[in-house]
């Protein structure tokens, strides 16, 4: 008898473990739901990012505006937060000063979606998209760069006094079909795949100007339009609720090079 209960258990010993793991894979899937959760905080009132700025600079020989110009003279070095909202206001229907950021999301960094699914519209305020126009004196090829012009704190970063907001803002620049989307979470470095290059910069203080943080050409006084877009990436994993109603301020400064990225205004 005793043998006879010993071969029932051993027989039941292969279910028993299929069970086990049935409930193991369960558990895991159950704990890869929450951790892709997370990383979303609340589409709720009072749950979205308040408080925005935003400034724009070029160095010397390098002028940029919201609208096309036939001039070089008529270009600007630089654009404030209430030029670019008057701007959003005016083409997009919404002011950027009261209507905040919420998380989204993309694929092809045209499209935004929310958490579900939906897609959100370029003037529900969203996320942030506009026009810049580029000419310069030289032929150049334009880097971002997080250095200061002399005397000034321009460079290009993203503040806010919530320390996890910058890693989950997003800035792209698509210019000639190519989109270059800079992570305020990622150092000197870059990924392309296909049409779409990811990068980062180094803080003020050992920002070099390279391969990572080279965008487009621009020729010798051509109008370059490039669309910029602003937006809170809902999958980062700093896109907690630990975000809301935080305050930031975008600089974004530029700077044209040789093919050599040898800065040709002599400035940093």
């Amino acid at each position: 008898m005793k043998e006879k209960n010993q071969k029932v258990k051993k027989e039941k010993s292969p279910e028993a473990k299929r069970l086990y793991l049935s409930i193991l894979l369960g558990l895991i899937a159950m704990v890869s739901i929450v951790a892709a959760s997370v990383a979303w905080f609340s589409i709720a009132d009072f749950t979205k990012v308040y408080s925005m700025g935003m400034d724009v600079t070029t160095g010397t020989n390098l002028r940029f505006d919201l609208d096309p110009h036939d001039n070089y003279e008529d270009y600007v070095k630089t654009l404030n937060f209430q030029q670019i909202a008057d701007r959003l206001k005016r083409d997009r229907g919404f002011d950027m000063r009261t209507v905040p950021l919420e998380p989204v999301t993309t694929t092809n960094y045209k499209t935004f979606s929310l958490e579900d699914g939906t897609i959100v519209q370029v003037n529900s305020g969203s996320y942030l998209e506009f026009t810049l126009h580029f000419m310069a004196t030289d032929d150049m090829l334009i880097h971002l760069t997080s250095a200061n012009s002399d005397g000034q704190q321009d460079g290009t970063g993203v503040h806010s006094s919530n320390k996890n907001l910058p890693a989950a803002m997003r800035i792209s620049f698509t210019v000639d079909e190519h989109t270059y989307v800079y992570d305020p979470g990622m150092k000197d470095e870059s990924k392309t795949n296909g049409n779409v290059t990811i990068f980062g910069l180094n803080d003020e203080e050992h920002m070099v100007l390279n391969d990572n943080n080279q965008m487009f050409w621009l020729k010798k006084y051509e109008n370059k339009p490039v669309t910029l877009r602003v937006w809170i990436e809902g999958t980062d994993p700093e896109c907690t609720d630990q975000l809301r109603k935080a305050d930031y301020s975008i600089s974004l400064r530029f700077v044209g090079t040789d093919g050599e990225h040898k800065i040709l205004d002599g400035s940093r």
